[in-house]
């Protein structure tokens, strides 16, 4: 694939990875509706499989390369939901993968990484696990980026096209972004496809590097992920995310992290999901954006992922 990503590339990645993940459902919602005085459906990428929308990316890369080419394995540098979508993309395809994970990571993830088979190696610093990377690279290892990446971005997209089946009438899209992955994908689908549809991106407070990166006309690196929302705990977005955020993105909203917990606990109790901060953030989003959203749009939340726990949901 080259740099830029296009209609072609998602709609084969579809094709690519149709038999290893999940067709998401996508429902209307009385109750969101009723409260933003719109039309409101939410797309469940939550129930893919590993409980996120990355393995769509994952599988996408991986199934992308020559069989010659991925003998050796995959390694990732990750504590979160990269890291499951890279072990289980490694499980499913009988390949080894090898996991970089901060020493901090929750338990629940580095536990559900090593059930999908992945070897798990702690680092202290950021520079020491990409040294390892670049070690295991060296060796004929495959470096996975979770999302500065053509195959990534082109596997994340294939869920736009699902929301374009199933809500043709869309008039806007909330979605969270971490590095900017997911949202490029979803992006050349939907400019593609229907241009009119407006995206709006969220973020949390203390893992806002795109909202100040797009402030500040140039990328913007954190200093500290200090967000509940670990899910959107990239330091920073590539020259590349950025871009196409500048191209695509109405604005990107920050919300605290309070607002996504609230969002995170009333989408339990209402719609039966539990919806991570860093796709709970969404709903805390359209709350702020109802100006922008009359009662003849149809506005399409993603809750991109599920991998949290009901103690994170009990934080004040």
């Amino acid at each position: 694939m080259s740099d830029a990503i296009s209609l072609t590339d998602v709609q084969q990645a579809r094709q690519r990875i149709a038999s290893c993940v999940r067709r998401t459902p996508l429902v209307p919602s009385a109750t969101l509706s009723e409260r933003l005085k719109t039309n409101v459906y939410v797309k469940l990428e939550l129930f893919q499989k590993t409980g996120s929308f990355k393995v769509r990316g994952t599988f996408n890369k991986a199934l992308s390369l020559a069989s010659e080419v991925k003998a050796k394995g995959f390694v990732a540098v990750s504590g979160g939901n990269h890291a499951l979508a890279v072990a289980y993309t490694g499980r499913a395809l009988d390949l080894k993968t090898t996991i970089l994970m901060p020493q901090n990571s929750p338990a629940g993830i580095e536990e559900a990484t090593r059930t999908y088979g992945a070897e798990v190696k702690f680092a202290v610093t950021p520079a020491e696990a990409f040294a390892q990377v670049a070690e295991l690279e060296r060796d004929g290892w495959i470096y996975i980026h979770p999302f500065d990446d053509p195959a990534i971005m082109a596997g994340q997209g294939t869920l736009a096209l699902e929301i374009l089946d199933d809500v043709p009438q869309i008039t806007d899209i909330i979605l969270s972004i971490g590095g900017g992955g997911m949202m490029a994908g979803v992006g050349t689908v939907i400019k593609s496809l229907k241009p009119s549809v407006r995206i709006w991106g969220v973020e949390t407070q203390g893992a806002d590097s795109m909202a100040r990166s797009l402030a500040a006309g140039k990328i913007v690196t954190l200093e500290a992920i200090t967000s509940v929302a670990r899910s959107l705990g990239a330091p920073a977005p590539s020259e590349r995310t950025f871009a196409i955020a500048q191209q695509y993105l109405e604005s990107v909203t920050v919300v605290s992290d309070k607002d996504a917990l609230d969002s995170a606990r009333f989408l339990l109790e209402r719609l039966k999901v539990l919806a991570e901060p860093a796709a709970s953030c969404t709903y805390a989003a359209a709350a702020r954006l109802q100006g922008q959203l009359s009662q003849g749009k149809h506005v399409v939340l993603l809750l991109s992922g599920g991998n949290t726990s009901l103690d994170v949901l009990l934080r004040s």
